[in-house]
């Protein structure tokens, strides 16, 4: 099976090339093969690769520059996906995110929950998921991360290293995602031959403050970190940013685990791997 990946330098994108059956034929894709903001750049692509299935992993994920550059974030988010959609007559596979919700739910946002973006990233995303057909596959997920790439994750490390006391977000509630979970789930989405909307995360629920310090922690665990710092917990009030972000979003990933019969793995455990790997990386 040929399949098409965009954003293959990204962190799902490796992720999606690392974790690849041995049977699938890639072609990845990177912003310097393909402008996704350009629709005959797509057509072309297309035609040219004739790809059995796409996997778009590409996306403007600048929260808040987004709400300052819509029609960047639109183009890449929405209408690449429309163009991807119209030039390929196969299945796509579409990655989303949580912020197409509000974040005022009181449990576990399922699949089919109304959708009620607050953000022009959430938004322009959720334009993206209306472009899909019911023979597509959407996935949505959240707080990627994985060694080496641009993430809270390496965010926190470096600033842990330079700081003696950080201040993080308490009252924005979800959980994080491993990358090459999230890409090994796709695939077997994929070898299921499934379609509609999935959700995928770690299992767990945890704050950003939750996070950092987990980090820190498992950190000073491994050696990769030499020194505790302080971390206070604030509330989102005392760190405004340009774009709003949901206080709830974290995803009901049952239906994901129930079709793949696989396990729940926890956040914590997959933060693991990933410090061991950052580790190695140097």
């Amino acid at each position: 099976m040929k399949v098409l990946i965009t954003g293959a330098k990204g962190q799902l994108g490796r992720g999606l090339i690392a974790t690849a059956p041995s049977t699938v034929d890639l072609h990845p894709v990177t912003r310097d093969d393909c402008d996704l903001a350009d629709a005959s750049a797509i057509a072309a692509l297309i035609q040219q690769v004739a790809p059995d299935l796409v996997i778009n992993a590409a996306a403007y994920t600048a929260v808040d520059k987004a709400e300052r550059d819509e029609d960047a974030a639109r183009a890449i988010n929405a209408g690449a996906v429309a163009a991807l959609v119209a030039a390929h007559r196969g299945k796509l596979v579409h990655v989303s995110t949580d912020f197409v919700f509000d974040g005022t739910s009181s449990r576990a946002y399922r699949p089919d929950d109304s959708r009620n973006p607050i953000s022009v990233y959430g938004r322009s995303k959720a334009e993206g998921e209306d472009c899909l057909r019911d023979t597509d596959l959407l996935v949505r997920t959240a707080w990627v991360y994985t060694a080496g790439g641009a993430n809270f994750v390496r965010t926190m490390l470096r600033l842990m290293a330079e700081k003696p006391a950080l201040n993080v977000v308490a009252d924005q509630i979800g959980a994080p995602t491993w990358a090459p979970g999230l890409a090994r789930t796709l695939w077997g989405l994929m070898a299921k031959d499934a379609n509609g909307t999935f959700h995928h995360s770690d299992a767990g629920v945890a704050s950003w403050y939750d996070f950092a310090v987990a980090i820190q922690e498992e950190a000073l665990a491994i050696g990769l970190l030499k020194e505790p710092v302080q971390i206070a917990p604030i509330p989102s009030t005392d760190y405004p940013t340009p774009a709003s972000r949901p206080a709830f979003s974290l995803l009901d990933s049952s239906d994901t685990r129930e079709l793949l019969k696989d396990n729940y793995i926890h956040w914590r455990t997959n933060l693991r791997l990933m410090l061991k790997q950052e580790m190695a990386l140097g």
